[in-house]
C-alpha cells in the first residue's frame, strides 16, 4: 500500500524534476480551470489564446492540455532512472526491483479503479471502468523497469521504434468489420474495436476509451523515453551543457519526425498515435531541458518553489481531487466577497480560490515533511 515517507532536507533530488512535475500537475490542480473561466472576459487576445490551450480537441489535433498526461508519463520515466540507478548502486538485486515495480503497478491499478469508479459498484462489474490514468502509469513504469534493467538505451530506442511502427501498421492494415482498414474515425478505428472486444466493464465513451488496453502500448514509449532522459541526467561523464544539448537535439528531432509523420498518421491523443507520442516525447525532452537549465544549471531556484510544493506530492493531490471539493470550499470562503464584482468573473475567482486551497493543503504537507509515495 502507499506509504508516508520523510525526505531528508539535504536530499540529492534534482529540483528541476520536482518543479517540472509540479508545473504539469498545476494545470490539473486548478490552473486549467482558472484559464478556462477567464476565456472571453478580459478583452485580451493572448489570454484567450492561452485559454483555448486548456481544452482538448474533439478528435484530431493538438493543444497544450493534450501534453499534460504524456508529460507525467515522461517524468515518471525520468524519476524511474534515478530510483533504479540508486538501488543498483546499493547492490539491490534485479528480482527485488522487479518485485517492487510489480507491487507498485498493482497498487496504482487498484487506486485507479477507485478513482474512476468511486463508489465502486462491486456487485455490478459491467458498470466498472477498469482503465485509468493511475493504472496506465503503473503499467508503464513496470514495463520501463524491465527494459531499463535489461537493455541499453540504444536497444530501448529500437524497442520504441518497433512499437510505434507496428502500431502505425496495425491501424492502417488491419480491417475493422464494417469500416475496413485505415479508418481513424471515432466510430471506425481499430483501437476502439479491439477494446470493445477485450476490455471488461464499461468504456468511458461507450464504444471508446482512450485509456483502455490497445493504446497502452504506444503510451509506454513515453515512460521509456523518460528513462533515457533520466539516464542522461544521471551520467557522470557528461557535463551540464552536454546534457542540455543532448536533450535539445533529441527533443527537436522527435518533434520533427512526429510532425512529418502526422501528415499521414494524424496527431491524436485519443488514439495515442505514433506521431502524437513523438511530438509529446520531444516536448518532454525540451521541457526538461528548460527546467534543468534554469533551475539546476543557472541556479534560478526561488521561482520553482511554488511548483516544487505541488510536484513532491503529485499523487496526493491527484487522488485528493476526487474526494475533496476544493471549489465548494473556496465558494464557502470567498463567495460572499464577490458581490461587488461582475458576475461573469465569479467562476474565475472561485477557480483561483480553489487553486490557492490546493496549494495551501500541499504546503502544509510539505512543511511537515509528509510525502505520500508508492
Amino acid at each position: 500500500m502507499s506509504e508516508t515517507t520523510t525526505i531528508p532536507e539535504k536530499s540529492k533530488r534534482l529540483l528541476s524534476i520536482d518543479a517540472l512535475r509540479g508545473f504539469d500537475m498545476f494545470f490539473i490542480s486548478g490552473g486549467a480551470a482558472f484559464l478556462y473561466y477567464i476565456k472571453g472576459k478580459t478583452g485580451l487576445a493572448w489570454v484567450d489564446v492561452l485559454a483555448v490551450q486548456v481544452e482538448h480537441p474533439a478528435w484530431n489535433g493538438f493543444t497544450f492540455f493534450d501534453f499534460i498526461m504524456p508529460l507525467f508519463l515522461f517524468i515518471s520515466g525520468v524519476s524511474l532512472a534515478f530510483s533504479l540507478g540508486r538501488n543498483m548502486e546499493r547492490g539491490v538485486a534485479k528480482p527485488g526491483l522487479y518485485k517492487k515495480a510489480f507491487k507498485r503497478m498493482i497498487i496504482l491499478i487498484l487506486l485507479g479503479l477507485v478513482y474512476k469508479n468511486a463508489p465502486v459498484h462491486l456487485f455490478e462489474p459491467s458498470s466498472i471502468r477498469y482503465s485509468s490514468v493511475l493504472g496506465r502509469i503503473g503499467i508503464a513504469t513496470f514495463v520501463a523497469t524491465l527494459l531499463y534493467l535489461n537493455f541499453s538505451w540504444k536497444q530501448r530506442l529500437m524497442w520504441i521504434a518497433g512499437v510505434l511502427i507496428a502500431y502505425y501498421g496495425a491501424l492502417f492494415l488491419i480491417p475493422v468489420p464494417g469500416f475496413g482498414a485505415g479508418d481513424l474515425s471515432f466510430e471506425g478505428n481499430l483501437v476502439g474495436w479491439v477494446d470493445r472486444i477485450i476490455m471488461p466493464g464499461r468504456l468511458a465513451q461507450g464504444t471508446f476509451d482512450q485509456l483502455a488496453l490497445t493504446s497502452l502500448l504506444p503510451s509506454l514509449c513515453l515512460t521509456v523515453l523518460g528513462s533515457w532522459a533520466g539516464e542522461i541526467l544521471r551520467s557522470k561523464s557528461l557535463g551540464e551543457y552536454k546534457k542540455l544539448s543532448n536533450f535539445v537535439i533529441i527533443g527537436t528531432s522527435a518533434i520533427a519526425i512526429g510532425l512529418i509523420w502526422s501528415l499521414h498518421f494524424p496527431i491524436n491523443k485519443h488514439l495515442w498515435t505514433s506521431s502524437f507520442i513523438l511530438l509529446t516525447g520531444g516536448m518532454g525532452f525540451l521541457a526538461l531541458a528548460l527546467f534543468y537549465w534554469l533551475i539546476d544549471v543557472l541556479q534560478f531556484r526561488k521561482w520553482a518553489f511554488f511548483f516544487k510544493v505541488i510536484g513532491m506530492n503529485s499523487l496526493t493531490i491527484y487522488f485528493a481531487y476526487s474526494f475533496i471539493d476544493f471549489r465548494f470550499t473556496a465558494n464557502k470562503l470567498i463567495g460572499g466577497l464577490l458581490t461587488p464584482f461582475d458576475e461573469k468573473w465569479h467562476g474565475a475567482f472561485i477557480a483561483l480560490g480553489a487553486l490557492g486551497l490546493v496549494w495551501l493543503f500541499l504546503y502544509i504537507l510539505y512543511r511537515n515533511k509528509i510525502f505520500v509515495k508508492i
